[in-house]
């Protein structure tokens, strides 16, 4: 396919900086210079010396990614918005389903384009500017928020990460750790026994350590993988095996809807808090392990790999993660969610419509350009010039 460049290893280390929802989240691609005549969100770059039409050609972003995190966030979006109708079988079955991958897919893209993420070259600058700071922010807002809309008592705690940021979190932790699973020789097998180790015991929610380790083992199957994994997951043969897997996971999450709690999905619960020991909680969390992986391969083995008007949003993904929150919650204080037609099948249907509306709407260049200086800030003035070993200040 003329439009699909594989990414290389330079091309990796440039993406590795930025959050994919990077997602959620989702990746949460990132925005690659040059991989657009715009910039983030499809804002008109201006041209410097050397960026005429004579210049040398740059390396195009791989469509096949950007899609995936648009298709991605529209699941995310629409996940949060079922949230509130789960008195409805149709709504039940297509939330539990949505959130056996959703997440899992955005970090497995998230840790892919992480590979070579180091601590050099200004790749820890990028990570204060582009997840650390956007966390101190959106949690500051969603905590005011409540505080305005919902009437409760104002609380503020960068140690407890409220609602949706606590992705932007646990993506900061896991990549200070990448250097660390570049150089283990089984990285993914000890990933899965930490995050296994830690539904054993009550870890307590300050960073919501629960989340950061059960779903470490997605981002360290990212780092894993090569581009040849995903090429195998391109295959126009593919594509009916992905279709028949994500029908089957559809089916099982009816058939399980009402058998197990819906707790086990958000993967922040200790085995004693799910009333389960820890053998059954073991045995559980490894089947979700295998079965999310499963439903995150078949989903992209349907995600388009050309270029399309929706695959530019895609590297916005970030903003429709976390400002869509913020019409999730209105939607509560006004009563909304209340409102009986919306109880129905066909409200269930109209809803999944707005999500995606909504979703599309957020990942747009009007919000990108209102909304970068939260989420992708300009801190030079912040940093001063690496500091070696012996060095003096002047």
């Amino acid at each position: 396919m003329s439009y699909t460049t594989r990414p290389t290893g330079a091309e990796t280390a440039q993406y590795a900086d930025r959050p994919l929802i990077t997602d959620p989240a989702a990746g949460p691609v990132p925005e690659a210079p040059g991989a657009y005549p715009e910039g983030p969100g499809g804002v008109p770059k201006a041209r410097g010396p050397g960026q005429g039409p004579e210049a040398a050609p740059r390396k195009q972003r791989d469509p096949f990614f950007d899609n995936a995190k648009y298709f991605a966030i529209l699941l995310v979006v629409a996940g949060h918005s079922l949230a509130n109708l789960l008195n409805v079988p149709l709504a039940k079955g297509l939330y539990l389903f949505v959130y056996m991958f959703h997440m899992p897919l955005f970090i497995v893209i998230t840790g892919y384009f992480s590979r070579n993420w180091t601590f050099a070259g200004g790749k820890a600058r990028k990570l204060i500017t582009n997840v650390g700071v956007p966390y101190v922010v959106f949690e500051f807002a969603y905590s005011v928020y409540m505080w305005l809309a919902g009437g409760n008592e104002l609380e503020i705690s960068l140690l407890s990460p409220y609602y949706l940021t606590w992705f932007l979190c646990a993506l900061f932790m896991w990549r200070l750790s990448t250097p660390v699973w570049q150089q283990i020789r089984w990285p993914l097998a000890v990933a899965v026994g930490f995050a296994l180790l830690s539904y054993m015991s009550d870890l307590g929610g300050t960073f919501d350590i629960h989340r950061v380790l059960g779903l470490l083992p997605f981002y360290v199957l990212g780092l894993t993988l090569k581009p040849h994994h995903f090429e195998l997951l391109k295959k126009p043969a593919a594509r009916p095996v992905g279709a028949v897997v994500l029908a089957a996971g559809l089916g099982a999450a009816y058939l399980a809807m009402d058998r197990m709690t819906l707790d086990w999905i958000f993967w922040k619960h200790p085995h004693d808090d799910l009333g389960v020991g820890n053998v059954t909680g073991t045995l559980m969390r490894l089947a979700m392990f295998a079965c999310a992986t499963v439903l995150v391969a078949a989903f992209l083995t349907q995600i388009p790999r050309r270029r399309y008007w929706f695959t530019r949003l895609g590297a916005a993904t970030l903003y429709a993660y976390l400002l869509h929150g913020f019409v999730i919650r209105l939607l509560t204080f006004t009563g909304w969610w209340d409102a009986a037609w919306m109880h129905t099948v066909p409200g269930v249907v109209i809803v999944l419509g707005g999500a995606v509306a909504v979703g599309t709407a957020l990942c747009s260049r009007p919000v990108v350009r209102t909304m970068s200086w939260a989420l992708e800030p300009k801190m030079t003035w912040v940093f001063t010039p690496l500091r070696k070993p012996g060095s003096r200040m002047r």
